[in-house]
């Protein structure tokens, strides 16, 4: 049973981090490129409107359900280091906990919650926007990056596991 769980829960994992790779991969590679091409106004409107929307969507339980897996995936790999897979299992459950979940939490939850707040008239919200294009999308290279990583490293403890 303790098998079919780790098994069920590299899965998931897998999925999860596969749907966010891209996700993130989307706004890294031309999103915000786009955004920071339509003007100021247009750009922070556009980028507060996916905030708000996504926080109602199917994203949220994927993004706390993958954060769970991925922090139960590494305590599970800390605990059974002596068997296949662990390794993978606990370097992929940190680097996603850590990489996707705590630089979304501290750095670009922040930047969105400030960026709402704002005023993209004025030469604040301007300055504002300029710094946000260039800050959220560094931190979001690294969740781009991170879920990847992750995603890899998951698949290598299955592979291991079978």
């Amino acid at each position: 049973m303790e098998g079919q769980l780790i098994t069920a829960l590299l899965w998931f994992s897998i999925v999860a981090c596969g749907l966010l790779a891209g996700l993130y991969f989307t706004f890294s590679a031309f999103a915000m490129t786009a955004f920071a091409r339509i003007g100021v106004s247009a750009g922070v409107a556009a980028m507060n409107s996916i905030n708000r929307v996504i926080q109602r969507s199917l994203f949220m339980p994927l993004f706390v359900g993958s954060s769970l897996s991925s922090l139960a995936l590494a305590i599970i790999g800390a605990l059974n280091w002596n068997k296949p897979g662990a390794c993978a299992t606990l370097a992929g459950g940190v680097i996603y906990f850590v990489g996707m979940f705590v630089v979304t939490m501290i750095f670009n939850v922040p930047r969105n919650n400030a960026l709402d707040a704002s005023d993209p008239a004025s030469a604040e919200g301007q300055a504002l926007w300029a710094r946000y294009l260039k800050e959220w999308t560094g931190w979001n290279h690294i969740r781009t990056l991170a879920s990847t990583a992750a995603l890899i490293l998951f698949v290598i403890a299955l592979t291991a596991r079978t």
